[in-house]
This record gives structure tokens, C-alpha cells and sequence, in this order.
């Protein structure tokens, strides 16, 4: 299994920025598509972003625009620059493993919360 981490969650202001990291510290990331999925209280996970194994991305209409996905191979991770924060952005934000960004998910991390309030 592919062992993924989150980290760069927090609370932030409506308006102001994040950026999310997904490390692994055993398995290569640019081996993998790697998504960005979100769940929040009471609602079903849906996906977010994703970047392809040839590094094509693809964003969820409602962070287009304000939402860069980018992989950092040197570092072995893959961002998600969040900015332009709404309160609808709150969620547990995961970051997962997959061949294609159209396929199964292979694995998932364990998740890292994001607050948006004033």
C-alpha cells in the first residue's frame, strides 16, 4: 500500500490561503495519479483536485480558479494551494493514491482538518 500524510491543515479567515501537503517517506508519488478529496460534517466525500501521472490537472467547478494542485518530486510531495478561502471550503481534506484520476482510489491518507471561519 501506498503510505500517504497530510499536513498544512488549520483554521484560516474567509479570504486567506493554505497549502496542503501529501508526502510519502517510502513509495515514489509521481508513480501515482494524486487526488485531493473532501468531506465535511454531515455531507458525502467528494473530490477536489487531481494531478496525472503526466501531470494533468483537473479541479471540482467550485475551486476552479482559486485551488493549484503541483507536485514537487525533489520532495517527494504533492500541493494543494488553496486560496480565496470561503467557509464552504471547511472540511477534512484527504489526499489519495490512484493510477488515472478517473480510476479507484488505491489508498488514502488520514486526512487533515480545514476550518474557514472569521
Amino acid at each position: 500500500q501506498v503510505q500517504l500524510v497530510e499536513s498544512g491543515g488549520g483554521l484560516v479567515q474567509p479570504g486567506g490561503s493554505l497549502r496542503l501537503s501529501c508526502a510519502s517517506s517510502r513509495f515514489t508519488l509521481d508513480d501515482y495519479a494524486i487526488g485531493w478529496f473532501r468531506q465535511a460534517p454531515g455531507k458525502e466525500r467528494e473530490g477536489v483536485s487531481c494531478i496525472s501521472r503526466h501531470n494533468d490537472t483537473y479541479y471540482a467547478d467550485s475551486v476552479k480558479g482559486r485551488f493549484t494542485i503541483s507536485r514537487d518530486n525533489a520532495k517527494n510531495t504533492v500541493y494543494l494551494q488553496m486560496n480565496s478561502l470561503k467557509p464552504e471550503d471547511t472540511a477534512v481534506y484527504y489526499c489519495a493514491a490512484l493510477y488515472y484520476c478517473s480510476g479507484p482510489v488505491m489508498n488514502w491518507g488520514q486526512g487533515t482538518q480545514v476550518t474557514v471561519s472569521s
